[in-house]
């Protein structure tokens, strides 16, 4: 059988935490396995206990959910670490592209459908970014344009990518699954699933959400368009 995804549910309200481990708790492939009301004890609890998603608030004192994830995404280094997904009220809360470029895997609205919830913990849980509702691609661009400056470091890093590798990173900044991807460029799931691995890889990123980020950031894609310069 297929170990349990360990969920740990961060948020500053009672009211917030109880009801959405409550809801997950009703999944039968999901544990809750700890809460916590600030940043800093969700750092704690992700150093006591191996976990696999964390929902995270965005807004809390003490610690902020942008601090907590950059934390706990440097406890865990290269080494598969909890993904965070985060949780905010308004969808396009300027915190949230930080969220993002600290470590997050994705983000959700807290008045999200129970299904849409279960179903975003399962792809954050397998390893994949958070990146196909219409919003989070909008959130991306939207901040990205709004940061123009280029890190000229990662731009560098990009020229270690082939030209197929970084044809299919624009792609996936496009929001563009592996199947989507595969039909467009013609080869097989397989081999899109390949270039995919690789390219994270080398950039030393997580998921396909950083790899988002840093297509916009490196300038490979411009902000507000699916054209890239």
């Amino acid at each position: 059988m297929t170990a349990p995804i360990r969920i740990a549910v961060v948020d500053d309200q009672e009211v917030v935490r109880a009801g959405f481990g409550a809801l997950l708790g009703t999944q039968p492939d999901f544990v809750v396995a700890g809460t916590a009301a600030d940043g800093s004890e969700a750092v704690r609890l992700c150093r006591e206990q191996p976990l696999d998603v964390v929902l995270m608030d965005v807004r809390m004192p003490i610690l902020d959910g942008i601090e907590a994830t950059r934390l706990i995404v440097a406890d865990a280094g290269r080494a598969p670490g909890p993904r965070i997904l985060m949780l905010t009220t308004f969808d396009l809360d300027e915190h949230v592209y930080d969220a993002l470029a600290a470590g997050a895997s994705g983000f959700l609205l807290k008045d999200v459908t129970a299904e849409h919830l279960f179903d975003a913990v399962r792809v954050i849980a397998s390893g994949g970014g958070l990146l196909a509702p219409s919003v989070t691609r909008r959130l991306i661009s939207e901040f990205a344009r709004l940061r123009p400056a280029r890190d000229p470091a990662r731009t560098v890093v990009l020229d270690h990518l082939t030209p197929r590798e970084i044809e299919v990173l624009g792609l996936i900044a496009e929001g563009l699954s592996n199947p989507e991807i595969a039909t467009r460029l013609v080869v097989s799931e397989e081999t899109v699933k390949t270039h995919v691995s690789r390219l994270l890889g080398k950039l030393a990123l997580r998921d396909r959400t950083q790899a988002v980020i840093a297509a916009y950031e490196s300038g490979l894609v411009v902000p507000g368009s699916t054209q890239r310069p």
